[in-house]
């Protein structure tokens, strides 16, 4: 794995998104009665477009809106009701907002009425698994996509998730789906990639991930994080999901440290703040010797190796 790669661009309709000069956020609207932090605050169209309108003012370059819950032990929803939450929101955005909107959906009808009623990206927690005909929808609009991990599905990945290597198969993972993609006619340039905190891991899974999310660079694509306000941040905290965004602002500055190029997230501007100071830490930083992957049990284990730090 070369963890050192770059991706060049990201592209997604006519957009190209500037993943190379800064961490893109990415503003979470949920139009669903059950997502796990923000279900039922927007359901009508109106409170919706505001969001959506606030989302942009408060500085996000991207808006993910989504009509099904992909939380925890959620079911999936019909088509017709997917469609009828995120269409009417969609066309009502229409020459309101400039920033490009990308769709939370697994389904390829969704996918295809949402880029014909003006959205750039599909974000596809299932990594083209669901649909067949979702990897076609999108290389015939040239949209971007997200493809995400996930072990299992929503309704049970939270039973009993289990990896022998967490981050190695979370990269095999990734990197055949989008070999995949790429298949199946999507170009590379159009692809980012997202561990999936929280989908089918454990709070040690997705410390290793965040960890290892070097990793991922491997792919040679813009890596997309999504720790904002998850079940892990709590579960470090002991916090309801109403009170994680300083448990949110440490995993995002930690994430973009160690090379996430994209963030999703629910708060915006304050996630913005954080993204920017951690990049300009990250960048202006010289090189240090020590790695930040160093186990905790050998410092703790060697008097020497402690005081060096201080050296």
């Amino acid at each position: 794995m070369d963890h050192s790669a770059t991706p060049v661009r990201w592209r997604a309709r006519e957009y190209t998104l500037p993943v190379q000069e800064r961490v893109l956020i990415m503003g979470v609207l949920n139009v669903t009665p059950d997502s796990f932090s923000d279900g039922g605050r927007y359901l009508s169209v109106e409170a919706a477009v505001a969001r959506a309108e606030q989302i942009e003012a408060e500085g996000a370059d991207l808006l993910d809106l989504g009509g099904e819950s992909s939380r925890p032990g959620s079911q999936p929803v019909p088509l017709d009701v997917e469609l009828a939450r995120v269409l009417p929101v969609l066309t009502a955005l229409a020459g309101r907002i400039r920033i490009p909107i990308s769709v939370d959906t697994t389904k390829a009808e969704v996918a295809r009425r949402a880029l014909d009623a003006g959205a750039a990206i599909i974000n596809d927690v299932s990594a083209l698994r669901n649909d067949p005909d979702m990897a076609d929808v999108v290389a015939k609009a040239q949209a971007g996509l997200i493809l995400m991990h996930m072990q299992g599905i929503p309704a049970t990945m939270q039973d009993h998730p289990a990896y022998a290597a967490v981050v190695e198969e979370v990269y095999d993972f990734l990197r055949s789906r989008l070999e995949a993609a790429v298949a199946d006619g999507i170009e590379v340039e159009r692809i980012a990639v997202d561990p999936g905190f929280g989908f089918g891991k454990t709070l040690d899974h997705n410390v290793a991930l965040l960890g290892g999310l070097p990793a991922l660079r491997g792919l040679d694509r813009p890596i997309v994080i999504g720790p904002s306000r998850k079940s892990f941040v709590g579960a470090m905290l002991r916090r309801p999901v109403e009170e994680r965004e300083w448990g949110t602002a440490a995993a995002v500055a930690v994430g973009v440290f160690q090379g996430a190029h994209v963030v999703r997230v629910h708060s915006v501007r304050q996630m913005k703040d954080v993204a920017g100071v951690a990049q300009s830490l990250r960048d202006q930083m010289p090189v240090n010797r020590y790695s930040l992957n160093v186990k905790r049990e050998a410092l703790e284990g060697d008097d020497r190796c402690i005081s060096s730090l201080h050296d």
